[in-house]
């Protein structure tokens, strides 16, 4: 990873937020061997504190607390729904509801350790979609989630037949070729075979809304990563050329 200081979108004296790349733990996991964000900005500063996180492959905005006191607000704030989450991601075809709302309760799979399943037994999740751009064989969607549970958009947007690209837990896991959408496609001369555009989870957060401790509203976005960038602009030539 490079330097942390690339990834710092904004931080002050109470809470510092990062554009998480791709890959990267959020905190550290049960074995504790890899490296995580939160590690990572430990060594940097005094004192870090979760208030939430993003799946290892969900790239975007990450809120770390800076002290206790905050660390109770915004915990509250994201318990008591008063955070407003907004997700950016591309999902395989074309919604048949361009807008809608996805309630479906989340719990852990009985067998399988790490993937998440809708049952009545599960917690109450919500999550609201919208198509931005349809391109047919691919959506460009915005979500937001009034719950944050577990893979709880990429779970929704299976549930809809729709799984997030590349999702390798509950879609297809394939990589997007641009010889997927490029007719006349051919490889490069020194190359051996296609370098995928888009070889992650599409899922990135792109903005979060929260209070401070003054009572302001504080409203930050996380600029897509180049690989998402690059997908985007692939498509919309390719609809271009159609």
């Amino acid at each position: 990873m490079e330097r942390i200081e690339n990834y710092i979108i904004f931080e002050n004296n109470d809470f510092i937020a990062i554009n998480k790349p791709s890959g990267l733990l959020s905190i550290p996991d049960r074995e504790g061997k890899e490296i995580s964000l939160k590690k990572i900005l430990q060594e940097k500063y005094e004192s870090i504190f979760t208030v939430h996180r993003l799946d290892r492959d969900t790239s975007g905005l990450i809120v770390f607390t800076r002290n206790e006191t905050t660390h109770k607000l915004l915990s509250k704030q994201f318990e008591q729904r008063q955070t407003e989450k907004i997700y950016a991601g591309l999902v395989l075809g074309s919604p048949a509801n361009k807008k809608g709302s996805v309630d479906g309760p989340i719990a852990e799979h009985s067998v399988k350790r790490g993937m998440m399943i809708i049952h009545q037994r599960g917690k109450e999740a919500q999550t609201d979609y919208e198509v931005i751009e349809d391109f047919g064989i691919y959506s460009w969607m915005q979500f937001q989630i009034h719950t944050g549970r577990t893979h709880q958009i990429r779970l929704h947007m299976k549930d809809i037949g729709h799984p997030v690209v590349c999702d390798e837990l509950y879609g297809d896991g394939k990589p997007l070729l641009l010889s997927t959408i490029k007719s006349k496609f051919k490889l490069s001369r020194n190359e051996l075979e296609e370098r995928p555009i888009m070889n992650r989870l599409a899922l990135h957060a792109f903005r979060l809304q929260f209070q401070d401790a003054n009572g302001n509203l504080i409203n930050l976005e996380a600029p897509l990563p180049k690989d998402m960038m690059a997908t985007i602009q692939q498509l919309r030539k390719w609809r271009g050329k159609k």
